[in-house]
């Protein structure tokens, strides 16, 4: 497999990361084509996807160092990023430390830091729109256990828009495609024209929002997903959230 096929397999991935890090799409896409910008230099028959996070994270490290001010390290702790590439990406911490240039030892114990952080985390309202009830279900248990209090579910688009802005969350988990056919995506998308809030999409088809265009989300995580996975990116959310207040 050559350069252009390993990249392409991974790209959706490398830009959900850079998008977490950074709480921008655009900043993260930015981000990923740097990386593919450095690799038209090179001409390895193929590239694997250790070496392609490894180059992704030396592109956040320089954004970090580059960024005003005291948002950078709120934003993407070595911490944040540990468990976003243990949780969220599925990297061993044995891999996490070769991406991050730390040993397992050190990247162990961001891990536990960052679950501190996220235990220590300010409870929120949050909201649902998820049509399948044991789905729901689940998603609000986490919230839950994390301390948050689930003020709504809704099914349909008309129901969660009516809903959130008769009654404003502070955090919007939604599903995209909805049993009616109406989209969770446009219920976003109307609720945050009014609201200044984060979305966390949670789809079985996360790939289809992970294409680089315009205005596509910042925060994804793909069905079936693990309660771990859920946890680290609804902190990362609000704490990226508090970061910009």
């Amino acid at each position: 497999m050559g350069i252009a096929e390993d990249v392409e397999k991974e790209l959706p991935y490398l830009r959900r990361y850079a998008r977490a890090v950074t709480g921008s799409s655009l900043q993260g896409d930015t981000l990923v084509e740097g990386v593919i910008v450095d690799l038209l230099e090179r001409s390895d028959p193929g590239i694997g996807r250790l070496t392609l996070f490894s180059m992704l994270e030396r592109k956040v490290s320089d954004f970090n160092a580059s960024a005003p001010g005291s948002a950078s390290p709120a934003l993407s702790s070595n911490p944040r990023r540990a468990q976003l590439l243990t949780t969220m990406e599925g990297f061993t911490l044995e891999d996490a430390a070769r991406i991050m240039g730390a040993d397992a030892s050190t990247v162990s114990d961001f891990v536990a830091d960052a679950e501190d952080e996220l235990k220590a985390s300010l409870a929120t309202d949050v909201f649902i729109i998820e049509d399948e009830a044991l789905v729901a279900a689940h998603i609000a248990q986490i919230a839950k256990q994390m301390g948050h209090h689930i003020i709504g579910q809704a099914v349909t688009r008309e129901t969660a828009v009516e809903a959130c802005l008769a009654n404003p969350p502070a955090l919007l988990l939604a599903d995209v495609q909805l049993a009616d056919g109406s989209s969770g995506a446009e219920a976003a998308r109307e609720i945050t024209d009014q609201l200044d809030i984060p979305v966390i999409f949670i789809t079985a088809y996360p790939q289809r929002l992970l294409k680089g265009e315009r205005g596509e989300p910042a925060f994804l995580i793909p069905k079936p997903f693990r309660p771990d996975m859920v946890k680290a990116v609804i902190s990362q959310a609000l704490i990226q959230k508090a970061a910009k207040l």
